[in-house]
This record gives C-alpha cells, structure tokens and sequence, in this order.
C-alpha cells in the first residue's frame, strides 16, 4: 500500500484572477468539473493506496475538507500548517506522521494543482518505482519534453531512457533554463522535465533529512511531537514550525542526495504554471473557451467568462487570454501570460483588493459574495450548506436584513429562535446576539443587506462557534 501526500498550499498567482491568495487554483475547476485537487485526490482512489496525508494551511483546511466530502474522500489525514514554510518541512511532517505507524511505508508526494490526463499510465509509473524505493532510493518522476519549455526545472539522467518504463539513475538537476538551452536540452534526449512528484520510504527521507538538513529535522518533529487535535484536524505546533527554514525539497534534500533515480512517465502532464498552459490543456482546435462566450473570427485564443449572465464576445482575436470574474478582468496576450504575477505585484502595490482576495469568501458553513457596496451600506449573497452553522456573534457598528430566497434558515435573536423560510425576511438589530442555522436538507440562499458606519469582516464578536474559531 502506497500513502499519497497531496501538498495543497501556494497562492497561485500566475492565474490571476481565478486564482488568488485567498482561493489558490488548486481549488478552481480549470480543466473540467472537478478541481485540481479533488483531481489530484482521486488519482490515488485505487486500491493500491490508503486515505491521503493533505498538508495545507490553516485558511484552507474547511475548503479541503469540503472539496473531499465532494469527491467521496471520507478518510483522510489533514495536517495544518501555522504558516508556509516551502515544500521540504511539509513533506517531512507527512514523513514523520507515516514513520511512527510504520517506517518502511511508501509515500508517494504529490502536489495538488497538477493536470494528468492518463490516470492509468501514471499508476504503471508509480508501479515500475515501488522496487527501487523499497530498495532505499528517493524516486522522482519525469516528464518526457514535447517542446523547448523555459519554465520547468529539467532531470539529467545517466543514460537515454528508452521505451520501457524503469528507474534511471539521476545525474544531476538543471535550473529553469533560457528558450537556447532548453531548445538544446530536448534535442539531447536524456533530460526530462522535473514534475516534483516523489516516491520514498518514511525511514529513507527521514535519514536524509537527518544527513543533510538536521535543523529542519529537529524543527519539524517537535511540531509533529506537539501536535494538537483541532476537529477533523491535526494542527502542527506553531513556534517549534517557526524555526524550520524555508526552502524547497529539491534544495533541503534532493540536490544533496546520492540515492536518486527518475522513472520516465510517458503521459501527458502540465502544472498549469501559466494561462497558455490551461490554453494547451483545453484548446479544440486552436480555442478555449469557458462560459457565455460568443467567438467570431478567433484563433490560438482563451476566453473565459466566471460570471454566470456575462458574455464575453471574441473577434479577430489571435494569441489572446481574456479572463472576466466579478470584479476583474484579464486581457493579455498568450505569449505574455508568465507576467501576471508582475500585474498581482502591482495591484498589491497600489492596495488593490482584487490582488489577494477571491470574490466569493468561503468559510466551514458555505461562502458569501459581495453583491454591492456603498456609503453606510453593503449587499451580500450568502450560501449555507445542510447541518451547517454560523457562530453566534454580534457586531458592534452594523444592523442586518436577512431575506431567505431559498430553504429555510433557523434564526436566533438574543432569546428569541424562529424559522426564516423562503420569501421571508428578518430583521438584527446592532448589537444582538444572533446565529443562522441550515436544519434542511438543501442549501439557504440568502440576501443580507448591511447597514452601519462600519462593515468590515472583522465587526464580530463570536461567543460560541462549531468550527472553533477565535
């Protein structure tokens, strides 16, 4: 049995503005209907694997959980991070945890906002890995290159891989090289693109973390020895977390490391670094298209529109990305799409909130959207999913209208409990204790309107909460 790790951090901002850093891509469903990571999750849904480790952060853990109660992931190990410190510290607390129930269990870490279209392909790579993992080395896999791509990471191997799937050792790792090098590195045959997916055992990784980066080793197991409980959780503890370095696993371990081999996958593959990648993944015929999208005349172009009842009209369009969500859009050419993390370092700049923060807020009870705002007032669209709760709370500068336009909403007014159902309002004066409640079955939709001389998120005061918020 194989233990998948799925690393579920990041900001994602090379896919601005679908994806931010409060609602990264890994979420998004780029490529199909389901998420990345849910993706991700039921890639390793055979029986060759147990429930996965997911080590994400803290702003994440509801929406992962939700994403894999979606999925039909019931079992699962969900590690919070107290704050990002790169690949090598999350990798390892996933090691630790699998070392104290068995150390020669195989993890295979992967990260969650990977594109495999050929499920069946990759598992005979995993499979043609296991010997040389059990064996002590640290498999990575690489991707055969179509094309000179400047923005992966490249896999130098020991001889030319042929048709058969096997280990190779690994001669060395090669930097994100410029458009010449790469044209160089395809043409030779013996590198590969790095996918940054690995297979160990929990004894070999930790051993070389205890060879090569002794500080992260000590740092990462006091977090997992000290580790609380938190729900569904396991919450790694946060100032023994605070003294591991940042650095990636290729840094920390990989590049140090002698016990190195790369099993080739012949599938398709793509990190979906960039909107000309999602365009590859998604084009028919030169297209991508997504939404109320109306092309005349386009070629080699992607038009998404996330806003249900906006129209995106393309014409004489060529080598084009147009992305339109609520409150920004995206218009680039393709061969430009690398500089929208430049575009996301400005809006943060001028303190744009487009920069950071998705449209929707997702919180553990569903998710609200700002519908308008203006001077003294504010509109919402609020979803809470069936069983689910918000916090009894109260606010100190805001009075609140509540009109139920779908389901029915369990209200509490300081003493005072009632059902809301649909076409009905009610009325929180400022200042009232109060909490909404979904009893049903299917989700509350809801219009809230705010009115006060302050309506930011942070107006709350919470006295009891379900989901153990401060």
């Amino acid at each position: 049995m194989i233990i998948p790790v799925i690393l579920c951090g990041g900001s994602g901002t090379r896919l601005w503005p679908l994806s931010r850093k409060s609602y990264p891509k890994q979420f998004s469903p780029l490529t199909g209907e389901e998420s990345l990571f849910q993706a991700s999750v039921k890639r390793f849904g055979s029986k060759e694997f147990t429930p996965p480790i997911i080590v994400t952060s803290n702003d994440f853990r509801f929406i992962a959980t939700e994403q894999l109660l979606d999925a039909g992931i019931e079992e699962s190990t969900v590690l919070i991070e107290p704050e990002g410190r790169d690949t090598a510290p999350a990798i390892l607390a996933a090691a630790l945890v699998q070392y104290k129930k068995d150390p020669n269990g195989l993890l295979l870490v992967a990260p969650s906002d990977h594109v495999i279209s050929d499920d069946g392909s990759f598992e005979h790579s995993i499979r043609a890995a296991i010997p040389a993992a059990e064996s002590g080395d640290i498999v990575t896999f690489g991707i055969r290159p179509d094309r000179p791509e400047t923005g992966y990471g490249y896999l130098e191997l020991a001889e030319q891989p042929d048709d058969d799937v096997r280990p190779i050792k690994l001669q060395s790792f090669v930097e994100k090289p410029d458009a010449e090098r790469a044209k160089e590195l395809l043409a030779e045959g013996r590198y590969l693109w790095n996918a940054g997916i690995f297979l160990f055992s929990a004894q070999v990784i930790v051993d070389a973390f205890k060879s090569y980066a002794p500080q992260i080793l000590e740092a990462v197991s006091i977090s997992v020895g000290e580790a609380k409980p938190d729900l569904s959780f396991t919450r790694l503890d946060p100032e023994a977390w605070g003294n591991a370095p940042a650095i990636s696993i290729d840094y920390a371990i990989m590049e140090k490391s002698e016990n190195l081999s790369v099993v080739p996958f012949n599938g398709s593959w793509s990190d979906l670094g960039d909107w000309a990648s999602v365009w590859r993944e998604t084009q028919v015929e030169g297209m991508s298209t997504k939404g109320e999208v109306t092309v005349i005349d386009c070629k080699d172009t992607l038009l998404r529109s996330e806003v249900d009842g906006q129209a995106i009209v393309g014409i004489g369009l060529e080598n084009v990305v147009a992305v339109a969500m609520p409150d920004a859009v995206l218009v680039a050419r393709k061969d430009s799409a690398q500089d929208v993390k430049k575009a996301v370092t400005i809006l943060k700049e001028n303190a744009a909130p487009q920069a950071e923060n998705f449209p929707k807020d997702h919180r553990p009870w569903g998710w609200f959207e700002s519908l308008v705002i203006g001077d003294r007032f504010q509109v919402k669209r609020i979803v809470v999913h069936p069983g689910a709760a918000l916090s009894l709370q109260s606010h100190h500068h805001r009075a609140e209208h509540w009109i139920v336009v779908e389901g029915t909403a369990k209200v509490t007014i300081d003493e005072e409990v009632k059902l809301v159902s649909e076409n009905q309002s009610v009325y929180i004066p400022l200042g009232a204790v109060h909490r909404m409640e979904n009893p049903g079955k299917v989700n509350i939709v809801l219009i809230e309107v705010q009115t006060g001389t302050y309506l930011g998120e942070d107006d709350i005061i919470r006295y009891e909460d379900v989901y153990s918020r401060d």
